[in-house]
């Protein structure tokens, strides 16, 4: 018989044996020793041993799938039981405790000074201001304009912007300003959004673009006249009322302000066309405006050139205060405007005629050559289109002019430059672009800007900088030249005063500026009775926010009086320049220009070439 031995063997027990208790005694003995000649494993001990014996022996956990040992397993889970009560408390504490957060960079200079400089434009609105104007003291003004004067064909010539501390609206430099205005937002979209002051803008421009569509029959092909100045400065005749003779709020009014209308204006009309092209690129997500301002710049462009004439010929008042010397920049300057607001080739072939580089002065020098001014647009044609050229290179027939442009631009850069004596500095350190005569810092902000933008599109074409004859100088430079400039308006100069309006602590008090200077207390003073705000010694009682005034003289000197405007006037074109330098000079300078929304509306420059002929069969 055999039966299962329990110890892992058979087991055979012989039912016949008829051996005695004690022989089979001895042999189950023997058996049993010979079973526990094995190794047990620790259940078939657990049989053996008694209950004490067993616990001292039990080494060793049982987690079912793996044996560990008992030291191991205590260690483990303890470890993981403290580990997630310190995980716990470090969170407890993280939680509970204030967090301090990195704070952004404060703003530069140029950014602040920038958010004060846009609201100059805000205090210089005509017509019916919109709510948000955020100027407190200003209030709806010129609302007859063109209405009141009977021998005008333009009968609405309410809004626009008041040209200085005047409330005349000269068409010439208020265009140039836009045009301005809207070429820095076309380089630099990027920076005034990150600035927040992209719509801010935009809404300047249209403001301006909106009147000037008004001055002439917008929706006609061909025009025959312009409404280009509403306002009269002569004070020739006397004292007759008018917006120099007196000294008025521009909400109280009340004297007569004749419209001028030019037949044979071709710098204004080239001028307006700059401004409403420019401003179509700008305005080149809303269609329909875009497209209106397009069609208003060409009829315009085409009355410049069918039409020849200075607007300010024949002893105009326009002629006393911003009398044009000529029109053929202008024909340059709007050409090129036009160009890359349509595409079309006829303008690019007109900017680039050498007869019209020839008459706009490109070819020969003078005190004023390189300086951009509300007169003379040459400069900063000549730098548009070499932007052309740098990044589109168009070729036969343009590179002519094009690459003579370019290095035109090339001196012009250089003459900025302190090395070069082309213009004397102050001791401060400001540049004399206009030779010592009044009113210096308008022609400071433009070159600062053009300066900016052409460092910009050099290093945008990967091209580290420029010659001046045989030494090279880095696109650094240049703009080291910006910044010397625009910080010595903002401050940095002999009297430690800025020049902007609002900016720093120290600033001009007695800017020459009639809404500034009278109080708005529901008094209406009279055309004379304005005239002690005029002459008195006290400072303005509203501030006119980010104006820039006229500037020092050739001795860093600077009088801060209400009555002398060669010191204390601030202008439309002055704060248009200032504003894109400092837009320009704004950021970490990680933003450069936008390359490529001037293009918007430009062709490719070569025909697409053909496609591949079909594979050869046989």
């Amino acid at each position: 018989m055999y039966g299962r031995d329990p110890w892992g063997g058979p087991l055979e027990i012989n039912t016949t044996d008829s051996a005695t208790d004690d022989d089979r005694s001895r042999n189950l003995q023997d058996l049993d020793r010979a079973a526990l000649s094995r190794p047990l494993d620790e259940t078939q001990q657990s049989w053996l041993l008694g209950p004490t014996e067993q616990k001292k022996k039990k080494k060793y956990v049982d987690l079912g799938c793996i044996i560990v040992s008992r030291k191991i397993f205590v260690w483990t889970v303890g470890t993981l039981l403290v580990s997630g009560f310190l995980a716990g408390f470090i969170t407890l504490i993280v939680k509970t405790v204030p967090r301090h957060h990195h704070r952004h960079a404060p703003p530069d200079n140029y950014t602040l000074a920038l958010h004060k400089a846009l609201m100059f434009f805000n205090a210089q609105r005509s017509g019916k201001l919109p709510k948000h104007n955020n100027v407190s003291w200003r209030g709806n003004s010129g609302l007859q304009d063109g209405k009141s004067d009977p021998s005008v064909l333009m009968k609405d010539l309410v809004g626009g912007y008041y040209d200085a501390g005047d409330a005349i609206k000269f068409n010439f430099p208020k265009s140039f300003a836009l045009t301005m205005l809207s070429w820095s937002v076309i380089e630099y979209s990027a920076k005034y959004e990150a600035a927040g002051e992209l719509n801010h803008v935009k809404e300047i421009i249209k403001w301006g673009t909106d009147y000037l569509l008004k001055t002439f029959n917008n929706t006609a092909d061909t025009i025959d006249r312009i409404a280009a100045q509403v306002g009269v400065g002569d004070t020739s005749g006397g004292s007759t009322p008018n917006d120099h003779y007196c000294w008025m709020r521009p909400e109280d009014i009340d004297y007569p302000r004749p419209v001028y209308e030019c037949h044979s204006c071709s710098d204004l009309a080239a001028e307006m066309a700059a401004a409403l092209a420019s401003a179509s690129i700008v305005f080149k997500d809303s269609k329909a405006y875009s497209q209106k301002l397009v069609h208003g710049a060409q009829t315009l462009f085409k009355f410049a050139r069918d039409q020849r004439g200075r607007y300010s010929a024949g002893g105009s008042d326009a002629a006393i205060f911003y009398n044009s010397s000529s029109y053929w920049d202008e024909f340059v300057w709007g050409g090129s405007w036009l160009y890359f607001a349509t595409g079309n080739s006829s303008f690019l072939q007109l900017a680039t005629h050498p007869k019209l580089a020839k008459h706009a002065g490109a070819f020969w020098g003078g005190p004023d050559y390189g300086v951009l001014s509300w007169d003379n647009k040459l400069p900063a044609a000549q730098v548009l289109l070499s932007r052309l050229r740098l990044f589109l290179s168009p070729g036969y027939p343009y590179e002519e002019i094009l690459s003579t442009f370019h290095n035109q631009t090339s001196i012009i850069m250089c003459s900025f430059l302190p090395v070069f004596t082309s213009f004397n500095r102050t001791k401060g350190g400001l540049i004399q672009l206009n030779h010592g005569r009044p009113q210096p810092l308008q022609y400071v902000v433009n070159a600062a800007f053009l300066a900016a933008v052409y460092s910009d599109y050099l290093d945008a074409a990967d091209t580290p900088g420029w010659y001046c004859g045989p030494n090279f100088y880095s696109t650094d430079v240049l703009r080291e030249f910006s910044k010397t400039q625009i910080d010595y308006i903002l401050g940095k100069n002999p009297r430690k005063m800025s020049y902007v309006v609002g900016f720093g602590n120290h600033y001009p008090k007695h800017v020459h500026h009639r809404g500034a200077s009278i109080p708005k207390n529901n008094v209406k003073y009279s055309c004379k009775g304005g005239w002690k705000w005029r002459d008195t010694t006290k400072p303005n009682l509203n501030t006119l926010m980010g104006a820039m005034v006229a500037g020092p003289d050739k001795h860093d000197g600077f009088r801060d009086v209400r009555t002398n405007y060669n010191y204390t006037e601030p202008t439309l074109a002055g704060n248009a320049g200032l504003v894109a330098a400092l837009v320009a000079l704004s950021g970490d300078g990680s933003a450069g220009i936008d390359k490529n929304t001037i293009f918007s509306a430009v062709p490719p420059m070569f025909p697409t070439p053909p496609p591949p002929p079909a594979p050869w069969k046989p």
